[in-house]
């Protein structure tokens, strides 16, 4: 009965976490701004529904599911990779920035 209440808890962390992340990446001004949602916010909020599985089919199955951590470790080591190419690429094309985001000028002098 303990493990419904953390499943429904952590999945609803979880759906807030991916709305925030989805929000993030529309209401954003700059391309460069723009992948801090589905990065961060939703790259956590993934993490939270795959443990909400992992307890959910742990309690209810006979045995442990190994399918949500391959994921979750697939998730975890790709997003950041992901995010990282899309900026040098980014910045390799001199897409324009905001004034205001932080540390692109820093970043374009040296490239």
């Amino acid at each position: 009965m303990m493990y419904e209440w953390i499943v429904s808890i952590l999945l609803l962390i979880g759906g807030t976490l991916i709305l925030i992340g989805s929000i993030g990446l529309v209401k954003m001004p700059d391309f460069f701004m723009r992948l801090h949602g589905p990065t961060k916010a939703t790259t956590l909020g993934m993490a939270c529904l795959l443990i909400a599985a992992m307890i959910y089919f742990s309690a209810t199955h006979t045995g442990f599911s190994f399918k949500e951590i391959l994921i979750s470790v697939f998730l975890l080591i790709t997003a950041p990779i992901s995010c990282y190419i899309l900026i040098k690429s980014a910045i390799h094309h001199k897409l324009k920035a905001e004034k205001h985001t932080q540390g692109i000028e820093k970043i374009e002098k040296d490239s």
